[in-house]
């Protein structure tokens, strides 16, 4: 992780859990996030003031999704060093607020959704979905949505493949305790387990036709 002359910039995974205050936030895919629940819309909208005032303070810029269920908080990468190091002193601050407002935190709830693209080495079809989905390239493999509202996309090559052929399927990011769960639920459900030699990072599904989706938790537990 990068540092600045003031201390550390970025920050792991690991380390944003290690930090006191966090423990109702969960890494994913694209940065630490927490739900709230609350008993209407206008209890949950209560936190956005004390959002916006910890958000200040600590130079973060977080999105916030205020439903009449609750209240969706999520530190986005904005580049892809990852996790601003603030991003823990803003996450227990909001916290704390909840707290005082009574809003309940439902770390379960957290969680993200990919779609990977896997293309033939010798393609490179991102533009064509920037474009199509009014995207933005991220990184050198990826396209976000620039309102952080859609899923994020990953485009990674398939060796050996057809030029012209290419395949699709979900990630699912959601927190390390919650991953066994998933894969459980899903596998319950009436998938099939494709590959589960990467786990617990991440586990490879099939559905009943064969369409596949990845049950990830990686991102919360990286060093």
């Amino acid at each position: 992780m990068g540092e600045s002359t003031s201390g550390l910039e970025w920050i792991s995974a690991a380390e944003f859990h290690r930090a006191p205050g966090v423990s109702d936030w969960r890494v994913t895919g694209t940065g630490p996030q927490t739900v709230f629940t609350a008993t209407s819309l206008s209890h949950a909208a209560d936190l956005t003031a004390p959002i916006v005032a910890a958000a200040e303070r600590f130079g973060i810029l977080p999105d916030i999704d205020v439903r009449p269920e609750g209240v969706v908080v999520r530190i986005p990468y904005r580049d892809p060093e990852g996790i601003p190091a603030a991003a823990a002193d803003f996450a227990a601050a909001v916290s704390q607020a909840a707290a005082e407002l009574l809003l309940t935190a439902d770390p379960s709830l957290a969680q993200l959704i990919g779609i990977y693209v896997a293309q033939h080495s010798q393609s490179d079809v991102r533009p064509f979905f920037a474009a199509a989905l009014g995207y933005e390239a991220f990184g050198d493999t990826d396209a976000v949505d620039p309102m952080r509202c859609g899923p994020q996309l990953a485009f990674n090559p398939i060796t050996g493949d057809s030029p012209a052929r290419g395949r699709t399927h979900f990630d699912v990011f959601v927190p390390a305790d919650q991953a066994r769960a998933r894969v459980d639920a899903a596998l319950a459900a009436g998938g099939r387990l494709a590959d589960d030699s990467h786990a617990p990072d991440w586990w490879s599904l099939a559905s009943p036709d064969n369409h596949g989706v990845d049950i990830a938790s990686w991102t919360d537990t990286y060093d």
